[in-house]
């Protein structure tokens, strides 16, 4: 008998130039670094035959359509210079962001709203393959104080069979280390305009990910996107910042976190309309925070969340 061994598995993304058409990743340029791997390799729906006979018990399901799914977190880093694509450009475009880049200087990622680029995803668990072409994805920002900031990441697409395939020679030099969530290497944090002491950041972008087998089409598609999120803050003065009038009146205000020290690794997570709903009081080591559920809000459009390297 075969074991195989869940640390030994390779996961592997390149964009698709169109719908329809895969791609083959390679080891060499498209491996990810991840962690908290996930795999529904078959994720099926039924229709149920519910024939009558002479005898009680089940009837035979038949397969309506059948699709795959993998989730994992990367770390939140830049690419080690200022203008350049981070490794893990291909995930995020994949789930509905363009990047725009302004050589030397910063790439910037926004939310779109029509014609996301799919990924061909390959997931080897040990030798065993899993193709997923035409994949598109959702992605949460997960920035916790004396943690390293992650992408979680979660992707839908083709079913293929699995196959047996030893795995790839990998290369992982794209990829930075990246920086724990603290007060050396997060100088910046501005809710609403006040600098507010943060032990938490969750930012879930909550694309609507469909799986669809029609006669004339099939396959995932990103139909909406409704992004939410959490946070929590030490309490301050109301004559600090009030931040209790400002959710009782449903304000939208404005969020910034930069994250990184040197340049090529400085990372910005804005959102200029968000509200604040549910805050709730938490006690943090002995220290009143507070607790709030977060909506993230577009002003002129596909402009709700912004992520910047510089």
């Amino acid at each position: 008998m075969t074991t195989k061994r869940t640390r030994k598995t390779v996961v592997l993304c390149a964009l698709q130039t169109a719908f329809g058409i895969a791609v083959v990743p390679t080891g060499a340029d498209n491996a990810m670094i991840v962690s908290d791997v996930s795999s529904t390799p078959v994720a099926a729906t039924y229709a149920q035959r519910n024939n009558v006979k002479p005898y009680l018990g089940n009837d035979q399901q038949l397969v309506s359509e059948k699709h795959a799914e993998l989730s994992f977190s990367v770390e939140i880093a830049g690419s080690g210079a200022a203008g350049t694509l981070p490794a893990w450009d291909p995930l995020l475009q994949a789930c509905s962001f363009a990047a725009t880049t302004d050589d030397n200087t910063s790439v910037a990622y926004a939310p779109i709203s029509d014609d996301p680029k799919p990924a061909t995803i390959y997931y080897f668990l040990d030798g065993l393959l899993h193709k997923i072409a035409n994949a598109y994805g959702t992605v949460a920002l997960d920035l916790t104080s004396n943690a390293i900031p992650k992408f979680k990441f979660k992707f839908t697409g083709d079913y293929s069979p699995v196959v047996d395939q030893a795995l790839p020679t990998t290369d992982f030099s794209k990829f930075k280390d990246p920086l724990v969530v603290n007060n050396d290497n997060t100088p910046a944090i501005s809710l609403g305009g006040y600098a507010a002491t943060l032990n938490a950041l969750q930012i879930d972008m909550a694309n609507t990910v469909t799986y669809r087998s029609l006669p004339g089409a099939a396959g995932a598609l990103i139909t909406d996107r409704k992004p939410t999120g959490s946070v929590a803050f030490e309490l301050a003065r109301v004559a600090d910042k009030d931040y209790w009038s400002a959710i009782a009146v449903a304000q939208n205000l404005a969020l910034s976190l930069t994250h990184g020290k040197t340049a090529g690794n400085i990372v910005t997570i804005a959102a200029p309309a968000v509200q604040l709903t549910s805050p709730s009081y938490t006690d943090n080591n002995g220290i009143a925070s507070m607790s709030a559920t977060l909506t993230l809000n577009p002003v002129d459009g596909n402009d709700e969340l912004t992520i910047t390297l510089t």
